[in-house]
């Protein structure tokens, strides 16, 4: 029996990988779910919070809150400013605040005291990272400051927007995936008796702001937004005030995967464009 050429045993896995591709594909082109258009007034989002705003996924959100017409104060707690924030300052829209130790928050406690909604963009790759920092990062952090703006919030409604990751799992053999599962849970316990509700994004790639991108994340989102698990750091900032307008619609504990974000970006877009 003859067996198979070489070129055939290295070519099949690729034709399988493109079929698959294809069929990904195809199946999000048609599918044709959209979230409806808010009617009515939005809930409060005049004030929000963005911390990680130096980041990816933190410009694209700030982005998004500079852009919309209803957010009118943007307090912005980072370690060092970027030509964004500081276009936000120059525009009155944002007060920034430098601030060090994210497991002390005493410093900041009267600038997020009035927030509507608090947009959570800190992280950092796993890789070469001990699973006890990352946990710090990922869960201390986030918690220490729930329990401080709890504490002082003057807002009834007010809701915490999470950056999680998606494919995550408590049984997960990666350190990460493992952390962030706990981070959602923590949060998701801790703002149950309190008058927050925390709402967890699990996008797949997040792309730049088209302006920060470079060449080889333009290509990486491009290769996966066809498939649906890309989304652009903009649209997570577009579906989170969004999220924030539709108030009581979320409760603490959901979680918006890569397609829901986009939808709900949508929304926000076809919103807008309504208003004008």
């Amino acid at each position: 029996m003859r067996l198979p050429r070489l070129r055939t045993i290295l070519l099949t896995p690729l034709v399988l990988f493109v079929l698959v591709y294809i069929a990904g594909a195809i199946m999000l082109a048609l599918d044709d779910r959209t979230v409806a258009t808010l009617q009515g007034d939005p809930a409060g989002h005049e004030t929000v919070t963005i911390f990680g705003a130096s980041g990816t996924a933190g410009d694209g959100i700030l982005q998004a809150a500079l852009a919309d017409p209803d957010v009118t104060t943007i307090h912005v707690i980072t370690r060092r400013s970027t030509p964004r924030i500081d276009e936000g300052v120059e525009s009155g829209k944002v007060r920034m605040t430098i601030h060090t130790d994210y497991l002390d928050y005493t410093p900041v406690r009267d600038q997020v005291a009035d927030s509507d909604a608090v947009f959570w963009a800190i992280g950092l790759s796993s890789i070469g990272v001990d699973e006890e920092t990352y946990a710090m990062i990922h869960v201390d952090f986030p918690m220490r400051f729930v329990e401080e703006w709890t504490a002082v919030s003057s807002k009834p409604g007010a809701s915490f927007h999470y950056i999680s990751s998606s494919d995550i799992s408590e049984d997960s053999s990666a350190m990460w995936a493992r952390q962030k599962v706990r981070a959602e849970k923590s949060l998701f316990a801790l703002a149950e008796d309190r008058k927050i509700r925390v709402i967890a994004y699990r996008p797949d790639y997040i792309g730049p702001t088209e302006e920060e991108a470079h060449i080889g994340q333009d290509l990486l989102f491009w290769f996966f937004r066809p498939v649906g698990a890309a989304v652009r750091a903009r649209q997570i900032g577009q579906a989170m005030i969004e999220v924030t307008a539709r108030g009581s619609e979320f409760e603490n504990g959901d979680r918006l995967g890569t397609g829901t974000i986009i939808r709900y970006s949508d929304a926000y877009e076809r919103r807008y464009a309504t208003s004008l």
